[in-house]
């Protein structure tokens, strides 16, 4: 197990083992995710560029604005009659 001890100042050193395995270098964010009470997992808050590859794509057809506003419509349409 790996342990770090906190400073008067709230702030604490990652161990190196763990920052390689979280792939995070200085200057990167990490994020304190809340998993139970009393419980947090560290993340890296940071991705490469390239992990964004394929993250949005192109739809198969573009799409006219009418087609959007009609979607826009059916969908608001539901949402009030709930």
């Amino acid at each position: 197990m790996t342990t770090a001890t906190l400073t008067s100042k709230g702030q604490i050193t990652i161990p190196a083992a763990v920052r390689s395995g979280l792939g995070v270098e200085t200057g990167d964010r990490v994020e304190f995710i809340e998993v139970s009470t009393g419980r947090y997992e560290l993340v890296a808050a940071t991705l490469p560029v390239t992990a964004l590859k394929g993250l949005i794509s192109k739809p198969a057809q573009p799409v006219s604005v009418e087609a959007m506003n009609a979607a826009i419509r059916v969908h608001a349409g539901k949402a009030f009659q709930s």
